[in-house]
């Protein structure tokens, strides 16, 4: 499992043993023997953008965590979606959030499947309309890079490598596509 496993209903709180389901689902669940809950557990999305300045979106605003896990480290903008928010919603919100940006969404740019922590991260593309930042408490400090000055070997997570990897080759072919990456 990616997580702690489930220990109490989520229902009557009542504790769960993990067998399969008698609906005929094939995987093993944490299933309430007071109540019969079937209490599903599954991946987390994390939301974000790829946030870009310059008439050619020749730099990339990059956030200096302020916590774990990397503090210290640079990401792009992004966080876990909340409820009642769409991926677009959350995304904008935590590039608000963490960065403090004014910015215009657009497209989905890519979607990461992190099977081994439950997760799937996706990021969408978004235009800077100012270079003026006012990072949050998770930000210690709001940047624009170019391609050449991104700290590669500092970044935070995988999937942001990944991701600025397929945004810079898009751009040096002129035309943004959709990726989608299954990472290790």
């Amino acid at each position: 499992m990616h997580r702690p496993p489930l220990k109490h209903c989520r229902s009557c709180g009542t504790a769960v043993i993990y067998r399969l389901p008698d609906d005929g689902d094939t995987r093993q669940r944490a299933v309430c023997p007071a109540c019969h809950t079937v209490n599903y557990e599954n991946p987390l999305n994390v939301v974000g953008t790829v946030p870009v300045w310059g008439t050619e979106g020749e730099q990339v605003l990059l956030c200096k965590r302020n916590i774990e896990p990397r503090r210290g480290k640079w990401t792009l903008p992004a966080g876990f979606m909340e409820m009642d928010e769409t991926t677009a919603e959350g995304a904008a919100r935590e590039t608000d959030e963490e960065a403090g940006a004014q910015f215009e969404m657009q497209g989905l740019f890519s979607v990461m499947n992190v099977v081994r922590v439950g997760q799937v991260h996706l990021y969408y593309r978004a235009r800077l309309l100012s270079t003026e930042f006012k990072p949050g408490y998770e930000t210690m400090e709001a940047r624009l890079f170019t391609e050449a000055e991104i700290p590669w070997d500092e970044l935070a997570f995988k999937t942001v490598k990944e991701t600025l990897e397929y945004y810079f080759a898009d751009r040096r072919k002129g035309s943004f596509g959709m990726h989608v990456a299954d990472i290790a």
